[in-house]
C-alpha cells in the first residue's frame, strides 16, 4: 500500500499506543517510544514491522508512542493508521484479505 498522506490512530492513554504514519523517503523508518521499552521494545518493533510488511507498506515514516499496549492493540493501531493514510473508506477495507 502506498502512504498518500499523514494519518494517526490511537491515544496516549495507559494500555494504548498512538501510531502516526507519513510518506517516507524510500524505506520504512520506525521511531518507537515506549513506557516498557526495556522489557518489550524488541517485540513491539517486530509487531509493527510485521504488520507493515503484511500490509505491503515499503515506504513510510512510522512513529509509535506506546503506553503499554498489547500486541493486538498495536496491530490494530498500525492497520488503522495505514488504511487512513491510503484514503480507504470502510467499504474499501480488505476484510479477510490483507487485514488478518
Amino acid at each position: 500500500m502506498d502512504i498518500l498522506k499523514p494519518a494517526a490512530a490511537g491515544t496516549l492513554e495507559s494500555s494504548d499506543a498512538q501510531v502516526t504514519v507519513e510518506p517516507g523517503g524510500g524505506s520504512v523508518e520506525l521511531h518507537l517510544t515506549s513506557s516498557v521499552m526495556n522489557q518489550y521494545g524488541r517485540q513491539i518493533r517486530a509487531t509493527v514491522l510485521e504488520t507493515l510488511e503484511r500490509l505491503e507498506v515499503t515506504d513510510a515514516r512510522v512513529t509509535v508512542v506506546d503506553k503499554g499496549a498489547l500486541d493486538c492493540t498495536i496491530k490494530a493501531r498500525v492497520e488503522c493508521a495505514v488504511l487512513r493514510s491510503c484514503g480507504r473508506s470502510a467499504e474499501q477495507i480488505p476484510w479477510g484479505g490483507a487485514v488478518r
